[in-house]
């Protein structure tokens, strides 16, 4: 309990520490006047109390990604719980603040505007489409695991294809309508219910004090056979880092009321979403010990929370399993509609306008749907590549967030750290993974390093050419 403890302690003090300084180097200015009052339309830009901007914030970042990331990233032992501390104050949270922030100080343009902005029209173009097809990809992923559990708890003509449906025409109604209307009035409950299930959790886990692994007595006991660099990385993302959360702070970017509550509302966010990961890992660590790994992180997860939250737990954690993953999802398509309208540069104030863009947006999800329940593999294909796309998002994010910085004059070695080591994380994982190409670790590892140094190589070209071109800018 004292390693758990000491990180649960570090991501605190992360939040009130580091992410001060990185708000101090942003420039983060109350004076500014902020989109949701130059822009105000009505459905997408318009102010929201701050409170309500970060549970929106959370649950839109969280869904069940820091519960099932953390379940399977806790088979490698205390080695995660060093990931979800390191990678969320120094990763996870800079990333979710300052794609944020920089949307916001370009009227709360879209993560594929803000990436053609800084890595050229060229990127943009294959970026925008990359960015699309995730999206998509996160409706499907996350509409089918509430839909297996209400098809359990429902009469059997109920079934999963029914509830995929319902799902998806709730998707396509929040989608829809002002950010106020749906998903400003039932986001703040939902995350509620998430962050009750995560700390009943941890006052369980003090007063039962678990003997929990120790980080001086090595990584801890270990459950999983893959090397931990770099698929511990990629299985837990939303704890740590996770590229989906920079195509949600635009929508948070367009609502918020001064650049102050930045802070608060995406970093803060993150930091909260990393508490939530190291507790389930905690509690996943300790189930393990008692019950060993076979079981689906959709099972751990109830029965940890049956067994450390009573009955009424086990209410709240269906409640919490069901809706997350359904919030990710509508706010994944919503973000597909404003990434498509900033792409075309579409009013979005009309409803006849929304449709236009979702509706066939829609339709693509709805076939990609069709092929994961008609395919036995269609839902493990979709979730392994899904998994590695949202770490391909990330350094996406990280290296414009890097050329940014370095085009204001600002401390950009806290985007181009992370940016390189992500990059060598995905690249290395897409050789090795099954879905991939199969490449011997051995070979894999120098071969990443090969292409790594090439982007730091390009990264300090430009960087060198543009302050040449621009010496007092």
């Amino acid at each position: 309990m004292i390693t758990f403890s000491i990180a649960l302690l570090f991501l605190i003090l992360g939040y009130v520490v580091y992410g001060r300084i990185v708000e101090r180097h942003f420039g983060a200015d109350a004076s500014r006047t902020v989109p949701s009052k130059s822009m105000a339309d009505g459905v997408d830009y318009m102010e929201l109390p701050t409170w309500k901007a970060y549970m929106i914030q959370f649950l839109n970042i969280a869904g069940l990604g820091p519960i099932f990331g953390a379940i399977m990233g806790a088979k490698f032992g205390t080695a995660s719980y060093l990931w979800i501390v390191l990678g969320t104050i120094f990763g996870g949270a800079v990333h979710d603040y300052l794609s944020g922030m920089v949307s916001l100080r370009h009227g709360g343009e879209s993560l594929s505007e803000l990436v053609g902005r800084y890595l050229g029209d060229v990127v943009k173009k294959i970026f925008t489409i990359f960015l699309i097809v995730l999206m998509i990809m996160v409706c499907c992923v996350f509409a089918s695991q509430p839909a297996a559990l209400l098809a359990g708890l429902t009469p059997s003509s109920l079934n999963v294809n029914f509830w995929m449906l319902v799902i998806f025409a709730y998707y396509l109604v929040a989608t829809l309508f002002p950010i106020d209307k749906i998903i400003g009035h039932l986001y703040p409950f939902m995350g509620a219910a998430l962050l009750f299930m995560a700390f009943g959790i941890l006052i369980s886990l003090y007063v039962s004090r678990p003997e929990l692994p120790e980080m001086w007595n090595g990584f801890g006991t270990r459950y999983e056979k893959s090397p931990i660099f770099p698929m511990m990385f990629v299985s837990i993302a939303c704890g740590a880092v996770s590229g989906f959360h920079a195509t949600q702070s635009p929508l948070m970017a367009r609502c918020i009321r001064s650049e102050k509550n930045g802070r608060f509302v995406f970093y803060g966010s993150m930091v909260s979403e990393g508490i939530v990961a190291l507790i389930w890992a905690a509690a996943s660590t300790a189930y393990f010990q008692n019950h060993g790994t076979g079981e689906t992180a959709a099972d751990v997860a109830m029965n940890i929370s049956k067994e450390m939250l009573g009955n009424f737990g086990g209410i709240i954690a269906i409640l919490g399993i069901v809706a997350a993953p359904i919030s990710t999802g509508d706010t994944a398509l919503r973000s597909a509609r404003l990434i498509v309208a900033d792409s075309f540069k579409f009013s979005q104030k009309e409803i006849h306008h929304r449709l236009m863009i979702t509706i066939p947006l829609f339709a693509v999800a709805l076939g990609l749907l069709f092929f994961s329940l008609t395919n036995p593999d269609g839902f493990s294909i979709m979730w392994r590549y899904f998994a590695w796309c949202n770490q391909v998002l990330s350094v996406f994010t990280f290296w414009a967030l890097s050329v940014y910085l370095a085009k204001h004059r600002k401390n950009f070695l806290m985007t181009l750290i992370p940016a390189v080591f992500m990059s060598f994380v995905t690249i290395t994982y897409i050789q090795i993974a099954p879905e991939g190409f199969n490449v011997p670790i051995r070979l894999a590892y120098p071969i990443t390093a090969l292409i790594t140094v090439d982007f730091l190589v390009l990264f300090w070209r430009w960087h060198w050419y543009y302050f040449k071109q621009h010496p007092k800018d």
